[in-house]
């Protein structure tokens, strides 16, 4: 297979709500999106990145600089069998694996439509369907997050997870947990605390809670591990979790008992199934962890999320709960908190080509080298 032309283009679209964590607040989102030409037609990936260096290091400037100067010309004109092999193009660049997680869905799209197959039966997986669970932001009045929290109940997503942070923490949880005792909940801290604050977050113990998601800073492995000796309420680590490297030294030392797998940080869906391999070879379930993903990265997550040993609700809810339109066509949906998994060839989706001009906000298009 070969890519002989890649456009980027920079698509912003607004959210229903500002989304508010501990470390940024969010209105619109820009992710980059990759169009992949090859001979037979036209492959699609999404870098879901974030616009601030807030979560993690990159932000979508870095993306697009990365992918247009670095990564898209070391992969144009270039045969390649594999998204593996399309991943060794690419080693030559250390990190930026939102950059290139982009350029993995486009190859593993191309990949499977060749085959005739979706990509989540061409990455080993067998589920029809996955459980979602909706993320909720920081919401300044209890009122608002009762309702948001009320209308996902009802509609059948079976879990719930909230951002904190300090001064926003124990009592929402408290009063959240009272008000729903049996769903599922998750709390989740984007690197807002330390080890100082283990008084407080032992107080979560009696919460009941699915685990606690990412704690401490979001490249302390150590700290984590002192912590998750300390707490019955399970760890889980997202950000510091960007390779399968990283997962392999969490799971030695101790850092967690849970890990949250997203495809958008750590490089693609190739390494997302090495690190759902290694912690189910270790008893360590997984699950799939969100970054406002449009329709295409949505589409790429719940096929990984198809694979057996994501056991835990996962952060694959209808779009239409976050953006009034998406670049798809239809829109993924959940009917009673499941989702369907994409079934048709490649990622299974339609790109709404029109949308996605209509929200471009940038756009570069690179060619091959000429023979």
């Amino acid at each position: 297979m070969r890519f002989d032309a890649i456009t980027l283009h920079r698509v912003r679209l607004r959210r229903r709500e500002p989304f508010v964590a501990s470390g940024h607040t969010a209105d619109w989102i820009d992710h980059v999106v990759v169009e992949a030409e090859t001979v037979d037609g036209v492959a699609w990936g999404e870098c879901a990145v974030p616009s601030d260096p807030y979560y993690l290091p990159e932000t979508v400037e870095t993306v697009w600089h990365v992918l247009r100067d670095f990564l898209v010309p070391a992969v144009l004109g270039r045969t390649w069998s594999t998204p593996e092999d399309l991943e060794t193009l690419c080693a030559p660049v250390r990190g930026n694996y939102f950059a290139k997680s982009g350029l993995d869905m486009a190859a593993w799209d191309a990949f499977a439509r060749d085959r005739g197959q979706s990509v989540a039966a061409c990455l080993g997986a067998t589920a029809k369907s996955v459980a979602a669970g909706v993320s909720f932001g920081i919401e300044a009045d209890a009122g608002t997050l009762d309702a948001r929290i009320g209308s996902a109940v009802a509609a059948g997503y079976r879990r719930v997870k909230l951002k904190i942070a300090p001064g926003r923490d124990v009592d929402t949880l408290r009063r959240v947990r009272r008000a729903w005792p049996e769903v599922p909940l998750i709390a989740d801290a984007n690197s807002a605390y330390t080890l100082d604050d283990l008084p407080l977050l032992r107080r979560l113990d009696d919460l009941g809670l699915m685990m606690l998601e990412q704690p401490l800073g979001w490249d302390d492995m150590l700290d984590h591990a002192e912590l998750q000796r300390h707490l019955r309420t399970p760890v889980c680590l997202d950000e510091s979790i960007c390779s399968v490297r990283d997962a392999a030294l969490a799971l030695r030392l101790g850092s967690c008992r849970v890990i949250a797998i997203k495809p958008a940080h750590v490089g693609g869906l190739t390494e997302a199934r090495r690190i759902h391999d290694l912690c189910a070879a270790a008893g360590v379930p997984v699950w799939c962890g969100g970054m406002h993903d449009f329709g295409i990265a949505r589409a790429a997550n719940l096929a990984v999320t198809a694979l057996p040993n994501f056991s835990m609700p996962a952060d694959v809810a209808g779009s239409d709960l976050y953006y009034a339109a998406d670049i798809i066509k239809p829109p993924i949906v959940a009917e009673d908190g499941m989702v369907p998994v994409p079934s048709g060839p490649g990622l299974g989706v339609t790109v709404d080509v029109d949308a996605v001009r209509d929200h471009t906000v940038d756009r570069v298009t690179l060619h091959r080298p000429s023979a």
